[in-house]
């Protein structure tokens, strides 16, 4: 404490010097500016949000503490909920359309969560501009608590009067600026000059003693240095944006913090400075890292919209294709989702983008299938009559005139477009099922073939006992074509008993397989060769019946293709980067390599269908 006998002291040369020194580099620290980052925060929580449920529960938690909500924070997540509100309006459409619904018609049912959104939306909202107005109104009443002290300021460097009470009174003053926090940013500069001015001028009339003086450098040397090492450990804060907003809190309390000792100013000073500089460059180079991600999520993005904006519709002709394409877009859609947000200035932009890329591909296809529909229509019409002529044949006991025209309206219904997926079935079972019924009568009505069928059992009894006979002494190019001969045989013998057929033909193609396995035959050619053993049985109950098996593998050629072209078109949208990638590329590689091979085998099995019904 000072002693009143010293108060009347006057200071010499170096200590005005030392006063005013403390006003320079208080003045220094406030008019450093602290780093700011030119991005705009990411919060990525809003990203993990799966459904509208999600996001409406998260933003309800917001609203609790509004006051400090995230103005980044709310925009992703009205944004993630509306992305999810759109696709689920846009799938409920799609639904009504396929339906038999048309666009025109449609209405968007209501929806709960959306007004709940809405409104928790517009509690936060009426809070944030209560609080904002709340900080202007303090903010202007902290400028007139700050200009009042100033002028009291002034008044003390005018009237000086007792020091000690001059002392006391300046000390007050001084907490009381530092206790009075924000003003509008526009005065902050020019109020705090004027402060500074009187603190100096303060200092410089004072006639402090030393021990008095260097008790307050003592002090404050004291405060900056805690200031000090607080600054440097945030450097080691793993949340960097918030260490950033920490030593904005440091720099305020470095700025009301008085002067310490001259000698030791620059030094105080340089080390708070270093270590504000240390985490100022940390979170630079956080933000322009995530800066620099957002950008390469936006040229991901851009590809994806080029690629579906660059589909020619023209090219579009049958329904096969537009399926397959859409395929590629719904694959383009889930690798969207995969990809995180763009910088925030286009992420609403790409994302527009995007979506009315594809709504424009789901309205072409719309159209489409509209027109395909009147088509579809047609060709049920059709059918129908076919079914009807069918029918009235399919008790007429003229069996070769009848199983005649019967062929010719097979051939026709073969000539007639697809019917909607919703009658397909039905119409077919209609048609197949009068044509059976007149066959399997024909058949009845022909039973006299049992002598020639016990013959033939007879015959092929003799071919398994030769099969039988070949065992592995035989050479292996000699038995390959005696089973070739054999199996050629037992192709052109007619039917046996029904009662016989199971048996003979598990015993007859257990040798086969046997032989086959043996002589190192492809299971390709031995498929094939089945087939035909197969083929020769079917083709003696009749032409109906090899028509019959030639649809059935046209169909599962059709499928199996559609099945190829997706595995195909999954290829593209597979990164081999991981072992996870590269063992499902493998994976589906397999696959494609199988259902080729298996087209192929189809497509051999058409033929020998398609031969046989020529030789008829």
């Amino acid at each position: 404490m000072m002693d009143s006998h010293d108060t009347n002291q006057p200071l010499n040369q170096g200590e005005l010097e030392e006063g005013k020194k403390m006003a320079e580099v208080s003045e220094e620290i406030a008019e450093t500016p602290v780093e700011e980052s030119g991005v705009e925060k990411h919060p990525e929580a809003a990203l993990r949000l799966i459904t509208k449920e999600d996001v409406l529960n998260r933003l309800k938690e917001v609203a609790l503490d509004a006051d400090n909500a995230s103005k980044h924070e709310l925009d992703s997540l009205k944004q993630t909920f509306y992305k999810l509100h759109n696709a689920s309006l846009e799938a409920a459409k799609k639904l009504f359309v396929e339906n038999g619904g048309t666009e025109e018609d449609y209405t968007p049912e209501s929806d709960a969560s959306e007004e709940e959104f809405k409104s928790t939306m517009a509690v936060i909202k009426e809070k944030r501009n209560a609080q904002a107005s709340e900080m202007e109104r303090q903010k202007e009443e902290n400028l007139q608590i700050k200009l009042s002290i100033i002028e009291e300021l002034k008044e003390l460097v005018e009237s000086p009067e007792d020091t000690n009470k001059s002392y006391t009174e300046f000390k007050k003053l001084q907490q009381q600026w530092n206790e009075t926090k924000l003003i509008p940013q526009a005065k902050v500069n020019e109020l705090w000059k004027n402060y500074q001015l009187y603190v100096e001028k303060f200092y410089d009339i004072l006639k402090l003693n030393n021990e008095f003086r260097e008790y307050d450098f003592k002090k404050n040397l004291e405060i900056k240095t805690h200031l000090c090492e607080a600054a440097e450990k945030l450097a080691e804060e793993d949340d960097v944006v918030s260490a950033f907003h920490q030593l904005q809190k440091l720099h305020q309390e470095f700025r009301d913090t008085g002067p310490v000792a001259k000698d030791l100013r620059d030094e105080v000073w340089n080390r708070f400075k270093a270590a504000s500089t240390q985490v100022n460059r940390r979170h630079q180079q956080h933000f322009e890292s995530l800066k620099e991600t957002e950008q390469t999520n936006l040229d991901q993005k851009t590809v994806i919209c080029e690629i579906v904006e660059a589909i020619e519709f023209n090219e579009l002709k049958t329904f096969n294709a537009w399926e397959t394409k859409t395929q590629e877009v719904i694959a383009l859609q889930s690798k969207w989702k995969t990809i995180g947000f763009a910088p925030q200035k286009m992420n609403v932009k790409i994302f527009e983008r995007f979506r009315k890329a594809c709504d424009e591909f789901f309205k072409k296809k719309g159209d489409f299938f509209k027109s395909l529909k009147e088509g579809m229509n047609e060709n049920l019409e059709k059918k129908k009559v076919l079914c009807e002529q069918a029918e009235a044949l399919k008790d007429s006991t003229d069996w070769k005139a009848t199983a005649d025209a019967l062929s010719k309206l097979q051939k026709e219904w073969k000539t007639i477009g697809p019917v909607s997926k919703k009658y397909s079935d039905g119409i077919w079972k209609r048609f197949i099922t009068a044509c059976d019924y007149f066959f399997e009568q024909k058949n009845k009505a022909t039973s006299s073939q049992r002598s020639v069928e016990v013959e033939n059992m007879d015959k092929k009894k003799a071919i398994i006992a030769q099969l039988t006979a070949i065992d592995e002494s035989t050479d292996a190019e000699e038995a390959g074509k005696l089973v070739r001969e054999l199996m050629k045989e037992w192709n052109t013998i007619g039917h046996v008993p029904f009662k016989e057929k199971d048996k003979l033909y598990k015993q007859y193609h257990g040798l086969i397989d046997q032989l086959f396995d043996r002589l190192n035959l492809s299971a390709s050619n031995k498929k094939l060769s089945n087939f035909k053993s197969t083929v020769s049985n079917i083709q003696n109950s009749g032409s109906q019946s090899l028509y019959r098996e030639r649809e059935k593998l046209v169909r599962s050629y059709e499928n199996m293709k559609n099945e190829l072209q997706t595995y195909e078109n999954n290829i593209g949208f597979l990164s081999s980067a991981s072992k996870k990638g590269n063992s499902l590329l493998t994976e589906i590689n397999r696959k494609v390599e199988k259902l080729k091979a298996d087209l192929e085998l189809i497509l051999q099995k058409i033929k020998v269908i398609d031969d046989s019904m020529r030789e008829e």
